[in-house]
């Protein structure tokens, strides 16, 4: 495990005076915040001893159901007994790569991919391989070659690594040709699919996108949380795996923590019992609608010349990428002086990519601060250009290890 200097810098980012465009946190001072505390109150006055106490290592079998009620609104008919609740979908990702990885193994993930996960990868010793991406999602051919070129220099394949679904960070989604295809070449393969999905709920268009899962009951660990679509503070996700999987899951959670917090559960539970809960999700749909539109304006209004970005149909980022001869991870500290924070690219990649792009989150500041937030990165670009133009290009800095984040960066 390595802990990056990209960390230390963000504690000095956190003071208000900095617009930061980094951290994936959700604005939960959308949520009814007065019911969730009554629904907390009246779980602990009726139900106290009960949500006080261990639990079952697999979580509880009420809310277990929800979560299928809930899964279903992505096309997935599972059965409770397959879902395995754990201490958000971050500890669902932590055990599914416990019981399969041994050092040396090869994990494929998209390039790039979220930082939690590498992370994770990375301390059980595995080898990250990754997959091309484009706007659309996984290219089909790039994984089909890339299994086929491991598998015969003799690697060993655990899983794919996916975030279908307005992807952390790059904000694309697979399409629904690609998704078939992705499936097939991983069946024919033999090889799992891990798909990650916190974004899911989270469109801007139309209904949610038929899960990856939805189509392959066996070839696909889902992973899912309610951090996005509720509050991360319940610390409340779920894995949803084959029954021999399942077993294994349940045995690393008990070794890991014994029991989850019965109390957290019940209370997402009552939540999903007794509230609007869809009507909720679509309130902050329609928030991030909102950052998100702030975000690609003020981009295309202020941004110079040789920047682009990625244009996300849901989710909380923006993948941009720097005009040659800029370096994200030495733009950083340069803009923290100028009062505005983002997330260098180089923490998404396994392999030292990611020098020249950034990731840019618009789901927690106010529209008026993401616009400030652009124009003061804009000016810091520009000067960065100006330099580059006066003494030339420089060489990046080198890259070595995995970025492990905060929870402010997830």
């Amino acid at each position: 495990m390595v802990a990056s200097e990209v960390r230390a810098l963000f504690s000095v980012a956190s003071r208000p005076e900095v617009v930061s465009l980094a951290g994936g946190m959700p604005y939960v001072t959308a949520l009814p915040l007065d019911v969730v505390g009554d629904l907390v109150s009246d779980l602990v006055a009726r139900r106290g001893p009960v949500a006080l106490q261990y639990g079952s290592g697999q979580g509880d079998p009420h809310l277990r159901e929800q979560i299928c009620d809930v899964m279903r609104m992505e096309g997935i008919e599972a059965n409770a007994d397959d879902v395995v609740v754990t201490v958000g979908s971050q500890q669902a990702l932590d055990l599914v790569t416990r019981i399969f990885i041994d050092p040396g193994d090869v994990i494929l993930a998209e390039g790039p991919s979220y930082v939690g996960a590498l992370g994770t990868f990375s301390a059980y010793q595995a080898k990250v391989i990754h997959i091309a991406m484009d706007d659309e999602g996984i290219v089909p051919e790039s994984l089909a070659q890339t299994i086929y070129a491991l598998r015969s220099a003799g690697n060993r394949i655990k899983f794919l690594y996916t975030i279908p679904t307005f992807q952390n960070p790059a904000g694309v989604t697979l399409n629904a040709v690609r998704r078939q295809q992705v499936l097939e070449i991983c069946q024919r393969a033999g090889v799992l699919i891990v798909e990650d999905n916190p974004y899911g709920m989270l469109g801007f268009d139309g209904e949610p996108m038929r899960a990856l899962r939805a189509d392959s009951a066996d070839g696909v660990v889902y992973l899912g949380s309610f951090s996005k679509t509720l509050a991360p503070g319940f610390r409340v996700g779920w894995a949803l795996a084959p029954h021999a999987v399942r077993d294994k899951l349940v045995l690393a959670m008990e070794s890991a923590v014994l029991s989850h917090s019965t109390f957290t559960q019940l209370a997402v539970g009552q939540y999903l019992a007794t509230q609007p809960w869809r009507e909720q999700i679509k309130n902050f749909r329609e928030l991030y609608r909102e950052r998100r539109d702030t975000m690609l304006s003020s981009l295309e209004a202020l941004m110079p010349a040789g920047v682009t970005w990625t244009r996300p149909g849901g989710g909380f980022f923006v993948w941009a990428t720097l005009p040659e001869g800029l370096d994200s991870k030495a733009l950083l500290p340069r803009a923290v002086a100028e009062r505005v924070a983002f997330v260098p690219g180089t923490g998404f990649f396994a392999d030292g990519g990611g020098a020249r792009q950034i990731r840019l989150s618009y789901c927690y500041p106010e529209p008026e601060r993401i616009r400030e937030g652009v124009r003061r990165l804009a000016g810091v670009i520009e000067q960065e250009l100006r330099l580059r133009d006066t003494f030339g290009t420089g060489s990046p800095p080198e890259h070595i290890g995995v970025d492990t984040p905060g929870p402010d960066l997830a």
